[in-house]
């Protein structure tokens, strides 16, 4: 048996445990992560320092330096999200349901955690804070696999973090640390012991993922992420949106690629709206008319995430036009319609088939903590089990409880007995 195997079994044994801890003992831990982060911060910023050089001869693309960088503004950040994770209500052991099936037989639906998660994310050391935070909340074990360009990074913090977490309570081998690419193909044989895998990346990355593995996959697929533009927007704060949605932080996977405008407003709001985004630095590629009319480079792909200050631009007919482009070329995950319409605005958010929809404000708000939930392991753009920005509600399932005093089944089946099925509010 291979060394990962047997760290998957150590795994699974300690998901049990991680499944009968309080909420104290969680919140303990998660307080002592914090404070572990800062005091090792500076051989965490070392550790970093080293990727950021070694990026930096491999002539890395700049957005994903930046996303790589774990400096202090990180570091405060991440440590925002834990302390705010402490503050949620703990999601294990939730009733959902509650049924009385005949006197004195009661069934209840309890949230319970998943059980070992496999996470594989890109090369952003703060995303693995935030997800083996998450999993401390949620009560799950974890194995995280980052991007190769954080290696050093990735290994300062999940030490830091496991370590503190064992001190607080929480169970040896709660938190593994793949370091090797190979180690993923081996990860995804494992569906004996783990439970869920969630893959970060391109769509054709969760694809392979998802056609390699039997283990149960959430996917998170690229960010083509859209505003519209409608014909009855404010077009002042159509701009001040746009610009956020677009320039903000170009490398994440929630920012504005692509924007669609009402044609109606190619005369009057358009060419404001190039210059504004020139202005601000980004490079504008746009349809047949947007190319032509403002010497702009053609678009020559529409589902395509830049990650960079670059974006797209095309003029729709009307808000169904908007509506069938996005469906037809985004990836699922945030878009967004700027109207002071409300009926549009509904249309929109009903029609779109997207993790988020967004009115009148900017994609860069679809984020696990912007959202209120501590912190995220990801967005997924599929729809079972969960959706959107994933935090704790996603890391749980449930099971069913039903307590009786030596009920039989068999005379409900020979109709001497039957249920009374009395729902309660919970």
């Amino acid at each position: 048996m291979s060394e990962l195997h047997d760290t998957a079994k150590f795994a699974r044994e300690a998901s049990y445990i991680m499944a009968s801890l309080g909420s104290d003992v969680k919140n303990k831990a998660l307080a002592n992560v914090a404070l572990a982060l800062r005091d090792s911060k500076e051989e965490i910023f070392a550790a970093n320092k080293t990727d950021l050089e070694e990026a930096e001869k491999n002539a890395l693309e700049t957005p994903l330096i930046k996303r790589l960088k774990f400096n202090e503004d990180k570091l405060n950040d991440v440590i925002s999200g834990i302390e705010s994770l402490i503050d949620l209500e703990d999601p294990v052991g939730k009733v959902t349901l509650r049924t009385t099936l005949d006197d004195g037989l009661e069934l209840t639906r309890v949230t319970c955690p998943i059980g070992v998660i496999g996470v594989i994310f890109e090369s952003r050391p703060d995303a693995l804070v935030q997800i083996a935070s998450l999993c401390i909340k949620s009560g799950n074990a974890v194995f995280l696999k980052g991007g190769s360009e954080a290696i050093n990074t990735n290994k300062a913090l999940a030490a830091v973090i496991s370590k503190a977490g064992v001190d607080a309570g929480l169970p040896e081998g709660w938190l593994n640390l793949l370091t090797l690419r190979s180690e993923i193909a081996d990860m995804l044989k494992l569906d004996e012991y783990i439970d869920l895998i969630i893959p970060r990346g391109s769509n054709s990355f969760v694809q392979y993922i998802m056609q390699n593995t039997n283990i149960a996959v959430l996917g998170h697929a690229d960010g083509v992420c859209h505003t519209y533009i409608d014909s009855e927007a404010d077009t002042d704060l159509a701009i001040k949106v746009a610009l956020d949605a677009k320039t903000q932080y170009v490398s994440v996977c929630n920012a504005t690629e692509t924007f669609l405008v009402n044609e109606a407003l190619k005369d009057s709001f358009l060419p404001g709206f190039i210059k504004a985004l020139q202005d601000a630095g980004v490079e504008v590629f746009g349809d047949d008319y947007v190319s032509e009319t403002f010497g702009v480079n053609k678009a020559e792909e529409w589902h395509h995430e830049y990650l960079a200050m670059k974006c797209s631009v095309k003029i729709v007919k009307d808000i169904d036009e908007a509506i069938a482009h996005i469906n037809h070329y985004g990836s699922g995950h945030t878009d967004a319609i700027i109207t002071a319409n409300k009926a549009s605005a509904e249309r929109f958010m009903t029609m779109v088939d997207s993790g988020s929809v967004l009115v009148n404000c900017s994609t860069r708000f679809a984020d696990g903590f912007r959202y209120g939930f501590g912190a995220e392991v990801g967005i997924a753009t599929s729809k079972i089990h969960a959706r959107g920005p994933v935090g704790l509600e996603g890391l749980v399932s449930y099971k069913y409880r039903l307590v009786g005093n030596g009920d039989i089944v068999g005379p409900y089946c020979d109709g001497s007995k039957k249920f009374k099925h009395i729902h309660h509010e919970i």
